[in-house]
């Protein structure tokens, strides 16, 4: 079941979270670190009503940021849409017992189709340039890969943009 999360939900986000940065970190990705994300960052998503988590069992396995908010890094990216209208996914999680099982696919095309049912003309989104599970998993999704974004207080290596035009 996937759902609105609420404060309550933050404490197993973040262990969720942690989980997938040291899983990533065993693999040699460096995407995520003690710094990002954080309790902060999902606070707010909580309270823009943009956090959404998947269930299993009660238990939280997965989550997603469906934004409309454009992050002041993707203003100088070249996008295939005008910046209006457009939903911004951020912190695609799932935890590392829980992969491989399709749920990131479930999340993912969660938020398309509230997309599509709201009429946003794109998705746009990044993912580490190291981490190249991710970029094959948005590329079979249709998404395009636009150019690079830098976000120095999490890695020294850029994060591709992509964008998939509904």
């Amino acid at each position: 079941m996937i759902c609105k999360a609420t404060l309550s939900d933050i404490p197993s986000v973040l262990k969720l979270t942690k989980a997938c940065a040291a899983a990533m970190r065993a693999q040699g990705i460096f995407q995520w670190n003690a710094t990002y994300p954080n309790q902060d960052v999902f606070i707010q998503d909580v309270e823009r009503e943009e956090l959404f988590v998947l269930k299993v069992n009660a238990r939280i396995v997965g989550c997603i940021v469906s934004s409309k908010r454009m992050d002041d890094e993707y203003k100088a990216m070249k996008w295939l849409t005008t910046d209006r209208h457009n939903l911004y996914i951020h912190r695609l999680a799932v935890h590392p017992e829980f992969q491989g099982l399709g749920y990131a696919q479930q999340l993912m095309c969660f938020v398309e189709q509230q997309a599509v049912t709201h009429k946003y003309q794109s998705i746009r989104l990044d993912t580490f340039s190291k981490n190249k599970r991710n970029q094959k998993f948005y590329e079979l999704r249709g998404y395009k890969k636009l150019g690079d974004i830098h976000f120095p207080n999490q890695s020294d290596y850029p994060f591709h943009c992509y964008e998939l035009v509904l």
